[in-house]
């Protein structure tokens, strides 16, 4: 980057100040993380809109602890400035920069411009779609913070007397050392709020071949999804799909995997969908590009290609595409990228999926 577009960024885009962070801790924005200096002071650059924060205390020894993250909509040219609690081993949530404060900080950003890491990538997302999703609390938690059920000494008095035998027994089996353990649920507000897929797979008063039909094609399945829960906005869609991708390889949220999955598969497997919605499926195409690139190559290994999800499921799309009446542009985009990934990563897609082979039956 030159100079002139350098001081150009600088004074149009947003900054992230982030004060008192220890040396070590885990920090970062979108697919960019770093561990902090004894210099750092926040991010500069950062261009507006939604943006996914993220960081993880270090202690002494070098171990990080659980990630916590949160989505942050920035305004152009806007400053935001947070400030680490040592003792909470998080951001402070009782100091609010505004005012006079805040412009400080504003009159003072040529000074403040060795201390800050300059952003290097763009991304963007919907703010409506991400304050349905996020949860309640608006943080991100790579660990789901548990509460034990609320009890008194009566109440425990009472469960101890009802137990046919007080002695303490070793459990002879996993269910039973777990009714032994004490009665957690998840924090209320902590939920990440994912869109439920539609259980129902076909239409009321289908006949069986065209129950068939929808249990091969998911397109019914999307059409309500899109109708009930997305009020039609296919963009929203795709939305959840890289929100849910941010959860799961940044925020490093399980569940954010498992929707990622859902979705993808769900788009990947509706045939019938491809004619009518053309626009969608050529974003799609595209969503999914960047995102196979973002994910580190040891990822595969260890996550995405169990069970070959990934594989089987583009090529099932990759079928269904071909066979379909879809419009040639989107046949040309599926087409380039199925012939990137086999270049790229040496995945076959025209190999017969071992469910799907033929199976030989001795009669005699």
């Amino acid at each position: 980057m030159d100079q002139d577009t350098a001081q150009s960024l600088f004074k149009r885009r947003c900054y992230f100040v982030f004060l008192d962070v220890p040396v070590g801790t885990e920090f970062g924005i979108d697919y960019n993380s770093w561990n902090v200096g004894p210099e750092f002071r926040g991010v500069k650059m950062i261009p507006a809109g939604l943006h996914f924060v993220y960081y993880s205390a270090c202690n002494k020894e070098g171990q990080t602890a659980p990630r916590t993250g949160f989505f942050y909509n920035f305004r152009k040219k806007e400053i935001v400035v947070r400030k680490w609690n040592r003792l909470l081993e998080d951001i402070d949530p009782d100091i609010d920069v505004r005012g006079d404060m805040l412009q400080k900080f504003h009159d003072n950003k040529e000074e403040m411009d060795r201390y800050l890491g300059a952003y290097p990538y763009e991304n963007c997302m919907s703010e409506s779609l991400v304050e349905k999703l996020q949860p309640e609390n608006g943080k991100i938690l790579s660990v789901s913070e548990f509460i034990s059920e609320s009890s008194d000494t009566a109440s425990r008095k009472k469960a101890n007397d009802n137990q046919p035998d007080k002695s303490f027994t070793e459990p002879t089996s996993a269910r039973e050392a777990e009714s032994q353990l004490p009665q957690m649920k998840v924090q209320p507000g902590t939920f990440i709020r994912f869109t439920e897929l539609p259980k129902k797979r076909y239409p009321e008063g289908s006949t069986p071949a065209e129950i068939t039909k929808c249990s091969m094609d998911s397109t019914y399945i999307l059409e309500t999804l899109l109708k009930e829960n997305l009020n039609s906005i296919e963009k929203d869609l795709l939305g959840e799909v890289q929100f849910s991708f941010i959860c799961f390889l940044i925020g490093q949220v399980f569940d954010g995997f498992d929707q990622w999955k859902k979705l993808v598969h769900l788009l990947c497997s509706s045939e019938s969908a491809l004619t009518n919605h053309t626009q969608l499926f050529l974003d799609f195409v595209g969503v999914l590009y960047f995102q196979v690139h973002e994910i580190p190559e040891d990822f595969f290994v260890d996550i995405v290609s169990q069970s070959n999800f990934l594989t089987t499921t583009l090529q099932e799309f990759f079928s269904n595409v071909d066979c379909s009446s879809a419009d040639q542009s989107l046949k040309r985009k599926c087409r380039k990228f199925k012939e990137h990934l086999t270049s790229k990563f040496r995945w076959d897609f025209d190999s017969e999926p071992d469910e799907y082979a033929p199976v030989v039956v001795d009669t005699n």
